[in-house]
């Protein structure tokens, strides 16, 4: 049979509500009886009920996170960092992938109803008055990439300053035939990328072409075939993110065009996997897990009352990272692990 906190409270020699005040950690304990009731629950193995817990403090203990996705390497790194960030701090995490669907979020949100004390929220392809009928207003909630469109606020990524960099990048190498592989249509990010690859365009003079994309490895492959195609091709391909720029790296390689000796190409988001490509991705680099747990620390700070500022927007940094695929000498050079030989074995010369 599970241990009970009257038990507790038998062992500590103190009322059923001073350990409910130790456990739940909301009034103050003199820190002679918290060591009691500590030392009772760590002798006799205690483990308060989170249902009970919850429906005596309304609390859960539980964040709701909803995301366009959770498949790729992008979502996947945000959820790291709002992992890592949560554990730390003894709350768990609902995820659902909205599927860029307003049905499906208005779905998920009334799915998660009395089951989280707050919301993070990635829903870059809604509109504001969409957001506006669906966002819960008896939780805290912060979105991530609301969009400048939006009222409210919340972290967003530098989109637009970071495509203006790569694009100022690449006319600085010397192309002048540049092509953009945007985003979806209806997706904030991907609007603000295009305009920030607009206004480098602008300033050098160049006109914009334009492949169409949607964040995914197979819209950047189809963009390359139809480069592989066209009768004239760029000097450059920009893709609005690292996995249509890895779509768009395997096209040209199985035409026979080489990167970047014949085309030069960069991406956005610096995914882990863009170091490893071959050659390496230039792109714009998001501290994408980072992002995650900055979001989480945020929400984290208004549920303890410590701050009511989710409306505040944040800005999070994008800087360009020079790799192979540009043509340009890298920055920094990749370091290369050191050789561990296998225990037992030699190695060769």
């Amino acid at each position: 049979m599970p241990v009970t906190i009257k038990e507790v409270a038998r062992r500590a020699g103190v009322s059923v509500a001073t350990v409910s005040r130790v456990v739940n950690r909301r009034d103050p304990v003199r820190e002679e009886t918290r060591a009691q009731v500590m030392a009772a629950i760590t002798d006799l193995r205690y483990v308060p009920s989170g249902v009970a817990r919850s429906l005596s403090i309304r609390q859960t203990h539980a964040i709701g996170v909803v995301l366009p996705d959770l498949h790729g390497e992008f979502f996947s790194e945000v959820i790291r960092g709002l992992d890592r960030a949560a554990r730390g701090s003894g709350y768990h995490l609902l995820l659902s992938g909205s599927h860029s669907d307003p049905a499906e979020v208005e779905a998920v949100l009334r799915a998660i109803h009395g089951r989280v004390d707050g919301l993070i929220a990635m829903l870059p392809d809604l509109e504001v008055d969409q957001l506006a009928d669906r966002l819960p207003p008896e939780i805290p909630v912060l979105l991530l990439n609301g969009g400048e469109e939006a009222p409210w606020g919340g972290i967003s990524i530098d989109n637009e300053g970071g495509a203006l960099a790569v694009t100022r990048h690449l006319v600085g190498l010397g192309h002048r035939h540049l092509v953009f592989v945007g985003g979806p249509e209806k997706n904030s990010d991907a609007r603000e990328r295009h305009r920030g690859h607009l206004a480098g365009l602008a300033e050098a003079g160049l006109e914009p072409r334009l492949l169409p994309g949607d964040f995914s490895e197979d819209a950047g492959y189809a963009a390359g075939r139809r480069l592989l195609a066209a009768a004239e091709r760029p000097t450059a391909v920009f893709a609005a993110n690292d996995a249509m720029a890895i779509g768009v790296l395997c096209a040209l390689r199985e035409g026979g065009v080489r990167v970047p000796e014949d085309i030069a190409l960069a991406g956005f988001d610096d995914i882990p996997v863009a170091r490893y490509v071959l050659p390496a991705l230039t792109t714009v680099h998001v501290a994408i897990d980072e992002l995650g747990r900055r979001a989480f620390d945020r929400l984290l700070a208004a549920l303890r009352g410590e701050t009511t500022a989710l409306g505040e927007r944040e800005r999070f940094p994008a800087s360009v990272v020079v790799r192979e695929s540009c043509g340009a000498k890298p920055a920094r050079p990749t370091p290369v692990p050191a050789f561990f030989p296998i225990q037992g074995g030699s190695r060769q010369p």
